[in-house]
């Protein structure tokens, strides 16, 4: 009897929590799907999601203000709710990995990390990803050989991978993007020494880049696409066709079996209040930003190559709006998504240099709460015991971290109020900074 009763003292003492990276650009289904499953094949207690702020991987602005987009996932099992620094959640896969995981380990509760995949073989992805962190000297030529002859890195990548291991499946999981930041996720584990232990999902539904409606599980690229639509008048986008004239509440009607009901009610609440928003809606601020600038200031800034910077002031005359111009600097060599962060990190003032000693500085000076669950609010308590890095719940707290601590910060900072400014310009709503942000309690 005495064992039972320690058992249960046991269990009740020692929180079992997994790690979730997000950007719930907007919440749907398949994220819902995906944190309940996370629990259960875990047999975690509690979900704590590392979540983009206010602009995404892709290198855009979310669709939806980053305090909207964590409350619908509170509202849909998230324990707590973390913001990923500005610095890594626009940049490149690696920085993005990198960022979120080193941010889950350092809250120092976390006992594994669930993601989501394509292929749902995680021994298949720790291969390639052992491949990708070792880089042998044979696989490095190939790759620079593929690179000079112009092709794009992830296709060179690609080729790279199935040249050298004489096998052509490590290819194919790197066409995916789930998988590509899945094995990211892996590679950063092994670079942070961390204990966490991964796990993978299988990801339901449609693909990562279909833009129509598919079943209950459609992606986040086809549901932003409808809600786009909904900006009317109101939009900074170039569009046309079937969904011009189409109510609002007939969007909802369509979406109802596509995200959870908590979120299509926060949908319609705030539509035309904070959302949506488009990478155009930001143009005049870019556009200002390019014209204090020449090649050899961009060059600074992450992302930004000596040639995309030449290209960039050569072609300004030609500028008309952000994503016609990204369009116009694409090359054969350059993704577009690679130019769109690289126009996002001069707009956003994140300097190579910055990124750089915040790495070197151990990638994480604060964990910044962006919301909590008040049934679960026990992760916090858990956290502030056992975390490497201060609890950041109030900016006013601002004053126990460190220089580069501030420093780091003060980006997140500008990047929430330049995102703020445009939805409150745009909806012609009261603006309030960042430090009169209140937390999110459910």
């Amino acid at each position: 009897y005495s064992i039972m009763v320690w058992k249960m003292i046991y269990k009740e003492i020692i929180m079992k929590i997994v790690g979730l990276i997000a950007e719930y650009n907007p919440f749907h289904n398949g994220h819902l799907y995906h944190i309940e499953e996370a629990k259960r094949i875990t047999g975690a207690d509690a979900a704590v999601v590392v979540m983009s702020g206010d602009y995404v991987q892709r290198g855009t602005p979310a669709i939806m203000p980053k305090r909207l987009r964590a409350e619908m996932a509170l509202r849909c099992g998230a324990g707590a709710v973390f913001e990923l620094p500005v610095c890594y959640s626009t940049g490149s896969a690696e920085y993005f990995a990198r960022g979120a995981v080193s941010l889950l380990d350092r809250l120092g509760v976390v006992d594994s990390i669930c993601f989501g995949s394509e292929c749902d073989d995680l021994e298949a992805m720790q291969r390639t990803a052992d491949l990708l962190l070792q880089e042998p000297p044979d696989y490095q030529e190939i790759l620079r050989r593929h690179l000079r002859q112009g092709t794009p890195f992830p296709a060179a990548r690609q080729e790279a991978v199935t040249e050298y291991t004489g096998d052509d499946r490590a290819a194919r999981i790197l066409r995916e993007p789930n998988n590509i930041l899945g094995i990211e996720y892996l590679k950063a584990l092994k670079k942070t020494g961390s204990s966490m232990k991964p796990y993978t999902i299988l990801r339901r539904g449609a693909g990562y880049h279909d833009r129509e409606l598919a079943g209950e599980f459609s992606s986040a690229s086809a549901i932003r696409s409808l809600l786009a639509y909904s900006g009317s008048s109101l939009r900074a986008e170039q569009m046309a066709g079937a969904f011009d004239n189409t109510p609002f509440s007939r969007i909802l009607d369509d979406l109802e079996n596509q995200v959870p009901s908590v979120c299509l009610a926060l949908l319609r609440d705030y539509h035309r209040v904070q959302y949506p928003i488009y990478q155009n809606d930001f143009s005049l601020l870019l556009k200002y930003k390019l014209l204090n600038k020449s090649p050899k200031s961009l060059i600074r800034y992450m992302d930004v190559s000596e040639e995309l910077a030449n290209r960039i002031c050569a072609r300004l005359n030609d500028f008309f709006n952000f994503k016609q111009f990204s369009e116009l600097l694409k090359t054969r060599e350059m993704t577009r998504t690679r130019i769109d962060r690289a126009l996002l990190h001069i707009m956003l003032g994140i300097k190579k240099k910055n990124v750089q000693e915040f790495m070197d500085g151990g990638f994480h000076f604060y964990a910044r709460l962006l919301g909590v669950r008040k049934d679960q609010s026990r992760i916090l308590s858990e956290i502030s015991e056992k975390g490497t890095v201060p609890l950041l719940s109030r900016l006013s707290e601002d004053n126990i971290l460190s220089e580069t601590g501030r420093r780091m910060l003060r980006h997140d900072i500008l990047a929430s109020n330049l995102y703020t400014s445009v939805v409150t310009d745009k909806y012609r709503t009261a603006f309030q900074n960042e430090y009169k942000q209140a937390l999110i309690k459910i």
